[in-house]
């Protein structure tokens, strides 16, 4: 049984993949409705939390469709997204397999750790950010796989352990969440512009930036000092490793890929990488192993591995575009008619997304819905910069504070570490120093707004 939810999960990945290269919204929704059956079918595998909410999803989908509140092209739109948001996942996750066949992946935290001890936390965060404003959760799989197989490997356990994880992935998180304050690869980003055509990245990214900054700078002084310790243990990296010419070449091919897709086709950076990373992958997987069954083998299980976090991805995405539906639009209206009724829409909306993300609705879910109610409040006059600003912020918060979301699900996963501890315990202090921070932050773009515009 187990096999054979391995091949359908990965048959729904190509099939989304397929529908995305042929532009056509009813195969995703069959690629969509693929996923939540493996899921359905394997939901004594899943953890508890995934499988209440895909449940949740199913019911309250189910519900308002029976209700006669969404039509036929809003649950197309509900499969659709399950599938994408579901395949981004498993597809990006593909680089998990590449880490077992190059040892300067498997070496990559003694090549990170080298250096001054004092720079190496905002050198962990800013590396995390740029691969992951491309490769997006492949970098999560990156980083988190192949320290866990190095602390294996090396024996490393007991309170030691503890600080390597707790030092270097949780750097690599922090770093990752910074995606939607710069990149405009960001799944945040995509959700704003998609729906308020009148906003731009390039607005949002100077706030971003300040914002990254700051966030980076308060991680840089709590977690120094344990740096220094961990540094101490690595083992020192001479000369170029085994594999390193050859590793270049394959991500320099990977970006090819991509950027030719982005410039014959017309995608989004974020598809072509769920396209080039997996086939590029593949090709290689195959051209070393010279058989076709253990590499796709080894593919599924993959993808397989990752279960939890897609489903609660298509659980999300479901939840996302059916609340959406029902919500009225104008349920906001008369809030943003001055100043600071627009900085109070802006503070409740960052704060919404780490609140409920804490208990389980993941951020894409919640900005979907806040993103379906901007058009009519912009619509009303509200300046729409100061919200756009907080909500990016707020998505980059609830990445770290959600123990439920994929980023830290993962975390949880390859470090072996209860994600409340990670969420929580090791964000927690992190959190309540940048938010206010955050905040004055937000009241300044508030205050600037009228000028800028």
């Amino acid at each position: 049984m187990n096999g054979m939810l391995q091949w359908l999960v990965s048959l729904a990945v190509v099939t989304e993949l397929v529908a995305i290269c042929l532009d056509n919204r009813e195969l995703s929704a069959v690629a969509g409705v693929m996923f939540v059956t493996a899921f359905l079918a394997g939901a004594g595998r899943l953890q508890g939390y995934a499988r209440m909410l895909l449940v949740i999803a199913l019911l309250v989908l189910g519900g308002l469709a029976w209700r006669g509140s969404l039509d036929t092209g809003q649950l197309l739109k509900a499969a659709s997204d399950a599938a994408f948001y579901s395949a981004f996942l498993g597809s990006l996750g593909m680089m998990q397999c590449l880490v077992r066949r190059f040892e300067v992946l498997r070496r990559i935290h003694d090549v990170l750790l080298g250096g001054r001890p004092i720079l190496l936390y905002p050198k962990y965060a800013l590396v995390s950010c740029g691969v992951a404003t491309v490769l997006s959760f492949g970098m999560m799989n990156l980083l988190c796989g192949s320290l866990s197989e190095t602390l294996r490997e090396r024996g490393i356990s007991g309170e030691s352990r503890l600080q390597w994880l707790r030092s270097v992935l949780i750097s690599a998180l922090r770093g990752f969440a910074l995606v939607p304050l710069v990149a405009p690869t960001s799944v945040a980003v995509a959700i704003l512009t998609r729906e308020l055509p009148q906003l731009s990245w390039s607005q949002l990214l100077p706030f971003g930036l300040v914002a990254a900054l700051l966030m980076v700078l308060i991680g840089w002084v709590l977690e120094q000092r344990r740096f220094r310790k961990v540094s101490s243990e690595r083992i020192a990296v001479e000369g170029r490793l085994p594999g390193t010419g050859r590793l270049l070449a394959l991500i320099l091919l990977v970006f090819t890929v991509m950027a030719g897709l982005v410039a014959t086709t017309g995608f989004k950076v974020s598809v072509a990488a769920m396209l080039s990373v997996p086939t590029v992958t593949l090709l290689y997987m195959l051209w070393q192993e010279r058989r076709l069954m253990p590499v796709l083998k080894e593919g599924a299980g993959q993808v397989w591995a990752m279960q939890n976090e897609m489903a609660i991805f298509a659980a999300s995405a479901i939840l996302g575009v059916a609340l959406s539906a029902v919500i009225p639009a104008d349920a906001l209206a008369g809030l943003v008619a001055t100043g600071s009724g627009v900085f109070l829409v802006a503070v409740v909306g960052m704060l919404m997304l780490p609140m409920f993300s804490m208990i389980g609705i993941i951020p894409i879910t919640v900005l979907s819905v806040q993103a379906g109610l901007l058009p009519q409040l912009v619509a009303e006059g509200m300046d729409l910069l100061p919200v756009a600003v907080a909500l990016v912020i707020g998505f980059s918060l609830a990445m770290m504070l959600s123990p439920f979301g994929p980023s830290v699900m993962l975390l949880s996963r390859f470090g072996q570490i209860s994600r409340w501890v990670v969420a929580f315990r090791w964000n927690g202090l992190f959190a309540l120093i940048a938010l206010p921070v955050l905040l004055v932050l937000t009241a300044l773009v508030a205050w600037l707004a009228p000028v800028l515009n």
